[in-house]
């Protein structure tokens, strides 16, 4: 019984992942696949989150094109874009260009990330040992003798437990697993936070995603097909000011960046339309313990830059069941094959946080604080202009990433 008397519900499992977003569904996935009896827990009751990222990169696509997915993926609503453009004063630079890239899909996919996850939830209940509890909120680690053994907290029935020969936690940057593990983390740091919101899309507009920057402000536009998904860049703390302004400065702003806005703006009617991000770049010193690893956004939180985050998140899954699937069928899952799986992916991701910091701290930190003003392009920006073959190095970075993973694992024979 728990403490307030209720039945404790006890599930028993090879693998218990907490969090259903991209790295702990995909993994999931993964692993049935593989035959591995997995429970997913999601402590929402859907997967419907306004202003999570959207961006399905090409490496991502070409796991999905691995797994034979590919086609009945991009049969969902979406957007396409071949190329990432900024826009510095009025001077449009198209700084990333997909077109070389060694993929299938020489574009990144926009699509909210409630599709994408349905999708792989839909597919992975073809496998036998694919569970996904929703309405189930991890709130604690099970432990024996120094080893994680599995999870405890609460569903909508009440209190449950999970036993499991391994636990991940895929639970996000706010991770109550990685929390409740005491993981050491090590933060680098981000001069940034910002605001999500939504503006309408007229047929007029161009259907280009840009970052616009202008007059020391950065504003990011994300073409969702009927509406724009922006992204007002802001210093590290300073929206505790902005609603002193009001609501009208703060419109005049968007405006004062992207002047096509000017009519639209007055959608925005109150502050519960903006959403703050609090951006964090950081990283865990240690991923794993004795029967728990963190993956994704639990083992390194990711800045917005380039969108980056959720690609890494699924390339830690891919790498983990690539590592990890024959261990957990022979019930030898050890300390060691938890340590090759951040052997595997910690590179990438300090790689990839070393370019989100040296963004932060050479261009948006500085232009945020009004040490730089991005009128016209930076010396870097016009290169890319000039010379169209340099737009395969950020278009690298951005699609692929450092050490893109491939699908390793075995298929079981799926349900009818």
């Amino acid at each position: 019984m728990g403490q307030d008397g209720q039945a404790v519900e006890r599930m028993d499992t090879q693998c218990c992942i907490a969090g259903g977003g991209p790295a702990g569904v995909v993994l999931g996935f993964l692993l049935a696949r593989a035959g591995v009896e997995t429970i997913v827990l999601e402590k929402h009751g859907d997967f419907l989150r306004d202003f999570r990222g959207d961006t399905i990169h090409p490496a991502t696509l070409e796991i999905m094109y691995e797994l034979g997915l590919l086609e009945d993926l991009l049969r969902r609503p979406h957007q396409e874009y071949p190329h990432v453009s900024a826009m510095f004063g009025d001077v449009a630079v198209k700084v990333a260009d997909f077109a070389h890239l060694p993929t299938r899909c020489k574009f990144i996919a926009l699509m909210p990330q409630w599709d994408f996850l349905d999708f792989l939830s839909e597919q992975g209940r073809r496998y036998p040992g694919f569970h996904l509890r929703m309405d189930t909120e991890v709130s604690d680690l099970l432990e024996e003798n120094g080893q994680v053994i599995g999870v405890k907290g609460k569903s909508l029935g009440g209190p449950f437990e999970v036993r499991a020969r391994l636990t991940i936690g895929a639970d996000g940057r706010h991770s109550a697993v990685r929390e409740k593990a005491g993981l050491q983390i090590h933060d680098l740091g981000a001069p940034i936070d910002v605001l999500w919101m939504r503006l309408s899309k007229q047929p007029s507009d161009t259907d280009l995603t840009l970052g616009y920057f202008r007059a020391g402000k950065v504003l990011v536009t994300i073409n969702r097909g009927e509406y724009w998904q922006c992204a007002r860049v802001i210093p590290k703390g300073a929206f505790d000011q902005i609603p002193q302004r009001g609501l009208p400065a703060f419109r005049d702003e968007i405006v004062e960046i992207a002047p096509f806005f000017r009519e639209r703006v007055g959608e925005l009617k109150d502050w519960e339309d903006i959403k703050l991000l609090s951006v964090a770049v950081d990283r865990l010193v240690q991923w794993s313990r004795p029967g728990l690893l963190c993956i994704g956004d639990s083992a390194h939180a990711m800045s917005p830059i380039g969108g980056v985050g959720i690609n890494l998140a699924i390339q830690d899954a891919v790498a983990a069941a690539n590592i990890l699937a024959e261990p957990l069928l022979q019930g030898r899952a050890t300390a060691g094959h938890l340590s090759k799986v951040q052997q595997r992916r910690e590179l990438p991701t300090r790689l990839t946080q070393f370019f989100q910091v040296q963004a932060h701290e050479r261009i948006l930190g500085p232009l945020l604080s009004g040490q730089m003003n991005l009128q016209q392009p930076p010396l870097a920006a016009k290169l890319l202009g000039k010379f169209p073959v340099l737009r395969r190095i950020p278009a690298r970075l951005i699609g692929m990433g450092f050490r893109p993973e491939h699908v390793k694992t075995p298929e079981i024979h799926p349900s009818k």
